[in-house]
């Protein structure tokens, strides 16, 4: 009852943070103007290509699972992966993070297999996600030194919180006292739950690299990662193109906003609502995209994302039940039916 209490509450409270963000950054537009443009000046064509590239990366996202699952001794069918993998993506539009350990939960249920052996498989894929996400950063540093530049100074106030916040005496002093407690209580936090839970952290990544190890088709894992990642960046560049305020944009400046948005995903916010339309914006902005385009650029490119995600999870998780009836049913049952 507690747990329940528990997580009822952090849906709330997540989903009250973006909804706040959300209102903060649409609060001030002209609604009748997002209308018109919604109406009239969007090529919906362009979003519906962005969804069918953006079912082709979670198509190879199943496809790569599937190759880090061979390894612990199992081959699940690719019906259930993809269907556990999309009841996964529904899951973090409800309660963030909780995707992971609820594809996990459906594939062990219907394959039979450890659920603990899958989650170090996850743990591994979004350890090579990270990597492909700082990888991304890394080219939009060096390729955008001079706009990241200029979007810290058009936005003062994020770099005085930043140095304020690494230079500020409590948190030196927070680190000094933490360390030294660490060291002459370190017999006794060794026992502690935090304790605990950062080794539990450093086993699933250790199990993570493992995992990959030992995957056979090499090639085919690290061809899925690419990917995956080139039609996340695909799925938002080509929306570019339905907005006039848009299209003339390079893929630099796709790829800009796609990695700044990405990181707005990461907010502890259902589905990103929020810190991903601000990311965004912010990041068009460095190319000129004037706010209230940005706001409508976000909005339409974020719906659709959404209303995709939502609407294949929902059929996955009524799916699901219907093409595993006959492998849940009692051994006695299916000596019946069968005979039928």
């Amino acid at each position: 009852m507690k747990k329940t209490i528990v997580k009822i509450l952090q849906f709330i409270g997540f989903f009250a943070l973006g909804a706040f963000i959300f209102w903060l950054i649409y609060k001030d537009q002209d609604i009748e103007r997002i209308k018109t443009v919604l109406k009239n000046d969007v090529n919906y064509w362009w979003v519906a290509l962005s969804l069918f590239i953006g079912l082709l990366s979670h198509i190879s996202r199943t496809l790569r699972w599937g190759l880090m699952i061979e390894p612990i001794g199992h081959k699940p069918r690719f019906i259930n992966t993809f269907l556990a993998v999309m009841v996964g993506y529904l899951m973090n539009m409800a309660f963030p993070r909780m995707g992971e350990v609820s594809r996990c939960g459906v594939l062990a249920r219907y394959e039979k297999i450890s659920f603990t052996k899958l989650v170090g498989t996850v743990v591994a894929e979004r350890l090579i996600d990270l990597i492909s996400l700082l990888i991304l950063l890394a080219i939009v540093i060096l390729s955008q030194f001079g706009k990241m530049l200029h979007f810290m100074k058009s936005n003062p106030e994020i770099s005085e919180k930043l140095h304020a916040a690494i230079t500020s005496p409590y948190l030196i002093i927070g680190v000094v006292v933490f360390a030294v407690l660490i060291f002459f209580f370190r017999n006794a936090f060794k026992h502690t739950a935090f304790f605990k839970k950062i080794m539990e952290v450093i086993r699933n990544f250790k199990e993570g690299f493992i995992s990959i190890r030992n995957i056979e088709k090499k090639g085919w894992f690290f061809f899925h990662s690419a990917f995956i990642w080139g039609m996340y960046y695909l799925m938002l560049y080509v929306v570019f193109f339905a907005f006039d305020f848009t299209s003339n944009l390079n893929p630099i400046a796709g790829l800009t906003t796609f990695v700044l948005a990405s990181f707005g995903m990461v907010a502890p916010v259902q589905g990103g609502i929020g810190a991903w339309h601000f990311m965004a914006k912010e990041a068009l902005s460095l190319y000129g995209v004037a706010n209230e385009n940005g706001i409508i650029f976000a909005f339409v490119a974020h719906t659709s994302m959404t209303a995709m995600i939502i609407l294949i999870g929902i059929l996955s998780v009524m799916v699901l039940p219907f093409i595993n009836r006959r492998s849940e049913l009692p051994e006695a049952d299916l000596q019946v039916e069968t005979a039928k």
